[in-house]
C-alpha cells in the first residue's frame, strides 16, 4: 500500500506563506512537514507551473488566465514545476502533485508533468504521489508514466468511488476531510486505499479523522496538526 506521511502541507503552508511558491514550501518544512501538495499546470506556452487556480488573479493580483499567459509573462514569485522540485531536492520533502489542467488541457497537462516528474524527480526523495480531479488526467498519466502512484480526488463520497478509482488504476483516495463519515473511512481502507483528507486545520478535527482510519491529513497548518498527534 501506498506510504504517506500522516501531516502533508497543502499548497506549502497556505496558512503563513503565499501558497504554492518557494516561500510556502520552505515553510512549510520550517514548521515540520515532511510533504506538500501543489497543484501543476500548463502556461499558453506549455511550462508546467505551480499554480492552483485558472486565473492569476486571486493569488498573484494579475488578472489574467495562466492557459493564456506565457511562461515570460507571469509574476516571479509563480514558480515552474522544475523550480519546485528543485527546492523539494534542497528541503528533501515529498510530494502530492495534484494535475490542475485547465479546461480542454486534462490529457496535455498530465503527460507534460509526468515527464517532468521522469526527468527531474530526485532519487533521493520518496517518490510522488499523482492526483487530480480529473479522471481523464489520472487515465493519462497512468498510460503515460504508470510507475507513478495515483490517488482520485473526490469531494464527496458517493457509492461510485470505487469504480471510479478502478477506472484510473489508483491506490489512494484524497477526499474532502469535513463530508467524511466513519463508515466511508473505513470501506475505503478495508478496500485497501490509502486515504487522505482535506484541508482540515483543527488539531480535534484532525485526530478523530486519524482515528477514523484516515492515514495523512492535508492542511494549511501542518505545525498545528503535528502538534495534535503528539
Amino acid at each position: 500500500m501506498l506510504q504517506l506521511p500522516k501531516v502533508i502541507g497543502h499548497r506549502g503552508a497556505a496558512a503563513y506563506a503565499p501558497e504554492n511558491t518557494l516561500e510556502s514550501f520552505r515553510e512549510a518544512r520550517r514548521r515540520g512537514a515532511t510533504w506538500v501538495e501543489i497543484d501543476v499546470k500548463l502556461t499558453a506556452d506549455g511550462v508546467p507551473i505551480v499554480m492552483h487556480d485558472s486565473s492569476l488573479k486571486r493569488t498573484m493580483g494579475v488578472d489574467r488566465l495562466v492557459a493564456e499567459t506565457p511562461r515570460a509573462d507571469l509574476p516571479r514569485d509563480v514558480p515552474t514545476f522544475e523550480e519546485a522540485i528543485a527546492c523539494f531536492a534542497e528541503l528533501g520533502l515529498g510530494c502530492n502533485v495534484e494535475i490542475k489542467p485547465c479546461e480542454g488541457r486534462e490529457v496535455e497537462t498530465a503527460r507534460v508533468t509526468v515527464e517532468t516528474l521522469r526527468r527531474s524527480w530526485p532519487a533521493q526523495l520518496p517518490p510522488p504521489l499523482l492526483s487530480s480531479f480529473r479522471a481523464a488526467s489520472l487515465a493519462a498519466a497512468r498510460e503515460a508514466a504508470p510507475e507513478f502512484a495515483r490517488a482520485i480526488l473526490l469531494d464527496e463520497i458517493k457509492d461510485d468511488w470505487r469504480q471510479q478509482a478502478e477506472a484510473v488504476g489508483a491506490v489512494g483516495v484524497n477526499t474532502n476531510g469535513k463530508r467524511l463519515t466513519a463508515p466511508q473511512a473505513v470501506e475505503i481502507r478495508k478496500a485497501g486505499y490509502a486515504l487522505s483528507v482535506y484541508t482540515i486545520d483543527d488539531g480535534d478535527v484532525a485526530r478523530a479523522l486519524i482515528g477514523m482510519g484516515v492515514d495523512c491529513v492535508i492542511t494549511d497548518a501542518p505545525d498545528v496538526i503535528l502538534a495534535a498527534f503528539n
